[in-house]
């Protein structure tokens, strides 16, 4: 039977890994851990399933005596990040071990969850340039076309991709590959906030949207920037 003790004094010795702000145990510090309090223990992992690019796992740990402590799951796409692209069957295998592992006890000061399943979560690998050239979209009506390819001949389907889509990695694809600007999530919900003020002036008649467009010299209230609409704002309250 695992003491206390002995479970506090490894998880002591565990490095952790900052990742925006807070820490989180790498799976090889759970491992380490683990191999302190159960040098003689096991840890054995099962791929569930791996059908059309989505791999299931599960992990089990088990005292020096074979006796179960844990079992833990992971999931994960192929297609969810440049990572996974080429190791998405490691990753759900490691991060099954991290589960199982922090579900026994081992580097849960701050979460169960591992680095490596944080920092997957979150894609925040790098990408380089030529990454971003040469990454071919896999689903749609373009499947198989780089996106420099369909934002020269179809630059709506781009929009339609970057507002359809939450995926950090894929939107800094686009950026790189097309150079176009996507505002952040907090910078979206101020546009459209902003935009839902000009709308409630001109209702109310306290703004004329022909001598917006003219002023801008844009066809759509939209396609105002963030700080056009702003100033525009702000005119009508001086007023």
């Amino acid at each position: 039977m695992m003491k206390y003790l002995d479970l506090a004094i490894a998880n002591e010795t565990i490095k952790t890994t900052n990742i925006k702000g807070k820490d989180y145990a790498e799976v090889n510090q759970r491992i380490k851990a683990f191999r302190m309090v159960y040098p003689q223990g096991q840890i054995k992992t099962e791929m569930i399933s791996n059908i059309n690019g989505i791999c299931v796992f599960r992990a089990y740990v088990g005292d020096d005596n074979g006796n179960l402590l844990a079992t833990g799951t992971a999931y994960e796409k192929e297609d969810s990040s440049f990572i996974n692209q080429t190791s998405y069957i490691e990753n759900c295998e490691t991060s099954a071990v991290g589960r199982a592992l922090g579900i026994a006890g081992f580097g849960i000061d701050v979460s169960v969850a591992s680095a490596e399943e944080v920092q997957n979560a979150i894609n925040n690998q790098v990408i380089t340039q030529e990454d971003a050239d040469n990454f071919k979209l896999k689903f749609g009506k373009y499947k198989g076309k780089t996106i420099k390819e369909v934002y020269k001949t179809d630059a709506k389907y781009i929009d339609w991709m970057i507002g359809n889509t939450e995926d950090e990695s894929l939107l800094k694809v686009i950026t790189m590959a097309t150079g176009i600007v996507i505002p952040s999530k907090k910078e979206q919900e101020e546009r459209f906030k902003s935009l839902a003020r000009i709308n409630e002036l001109i209702s109310d008649e306290k703004l004329d949207v022909d001598a917006v467009r003219s002023d801008y010299d844009v066809s759509q209230l939209r396609d105002l920037t963030l700080d056009q609409m702003k100033e525009v704002i702000n005119n009508v309250s001086k007023d």
